[in-house]
């Protein structure tokens, strides 16, 4: 199993930039694909990332495209979203999960989650 922790949510201005990191525990980090995902209240669970084990490959879904960025460091056991240019409408909790093997693209294709941390953008 791994274990998983975000950190770096905070408030932030409209049009600002944010980091989150996501560390990890536990077994083999390098093992796992992972995907960032995020879920505003009253919405679903929608995915904003994905990136491979290797991290060499990544994945946006269409409106993810251009300001943010995944990216993993397998040495620090750490996943990485850069954000930019955040608007009011990327307040969510953002929330890092993993999953064995291969990149996936829905909340049910990932097997553990951390607890996630708030992004507030205020316009």
């Amino acid at each position: 199993q791994v274990q998983l922790v975000e950190s770096g949510g905070r408030l932030v201005q409209a049009g600002g930039s944010l980091r989150l990191s996501c560390a990890a525990s536990g077994r083999t980090f390098s093992d796992y694909a992972l995907g960032w995902f995020r879920q505003a209240p009253g919405k679903e669970r929608e995915l904003v990332a994905a990136v491979t084990r290797s991290g060499v490959n990544t994945y946006y879904p269409d409106s993810m495209k251009g300001r943010f960025t995944i990216s993993r460091d397998n040495a620090k056991n750490t996943l990485y979203l850069q954000m930019n240019s955040l608007k009011p409408e990327d307040t969510a909790t953002y929330y890092c999960a993993a999953r064995l093997y291969g990149l996936g693209y829905a909340p049910t294709e990932y097997n553990y989650w951390g607890q996630g941390t708030q992004v507030t953008v205020s316009s």
